[in-house]
């Protein structure tokens, strides 16, 4: 597995990258921005781990470069900044992760071990269900041939339903599988998420079922 590291601080770039490779990463390192972005476009690449405080350009708009051109690949974010603020403020721009410093190598590892569990599978580039088609490489999606426009986040939630076609997805799933972070219990942000979708797609195509969660209808 490729793993992009995007980290100017030398000695936890350092101290990250030996442990991923004793554990049979290969790892390729960035000190800035410009240079992490440029090797995290690679379609290779099968995670990226990044800092927000970086020389150049910040990482929150590193990640908003990213997912303008890919959005298969998960970004796992690193950073000393713990405010509600700035993890909203980077899930929404599309991370699938947020860990903050210092944090423990073996926890970094299992975020990443999560992360890249589904993609054990072939990825298909384009999905479809229904009335409804996803382009992963142009981020196109449609809906009875009807262009969508969708935000990262909106976009990735669309994606999680049409790869469990039919499939009751719980609150939980939704939130580990786009989130990727463990929100307070009472968070309703999935359920807003769908009632986006639902205006910019069609009421019908989300159903809710009750006590159990929500399925992609046919």
């Amino acid at each position: 597995m490729n793993v992009v590291l995007i980290e100017d601080e030398a000695k936890i770039a350092s101290f990250v990258a030996k442990g991923l490779d004793a554990h049979g990463f290969h790892v390729l390192v960035a000190s800035d921005g410009a240079g992490g972005l440029t090797l995290a476009l690679d379609p290779s690449v099968d995670l990226v781990v990044l800092d927000l405080m970086l020389p150049d350009m910040t990482g929150t708009e590193v990640l908003a470069r990213l997912r303008e051109r890919r959005t298969d690949v998960p970004v796992i974010v690193l950073t000393a900044r713990d405010a509600v603020a700035d993890r909203v403020a980077n899930l929404n721009a599309g991370a699938d992760d947020y860990l903050t410093k210092p944090f423990s190598f073996s926890e970094l590892l299992a975020r990443i071990h999560a992360r890249l569990r589904p993609r054990t599978q072939a990825l298909a580039s384009v999905l479809t269900h229904g009335r409804v088609t996803l382009d992963l490489h142009s981020r196109v999606v449609t809906l009875d041939d009807r262009s969508i426009e969708l935000s990262a986040k909106e976009f990735r939630l669309l994606e999680t339903f049409l790869r469990h076609p039919g499939q009751v997805l719980s609150r939980a799933q939704l939130l580990d599988q786009v989130w990727g972070y463990d929100f307070d219990p009472g968070s309703n942000v999935a359920e807003v998420y769908v009632g986006y979708l639902r205006k910019k797609l069609s009421a019908d195509v989300i159903e809710t079922v009750r006590g159990a969660g929500y399925r992609l209808k046919g």
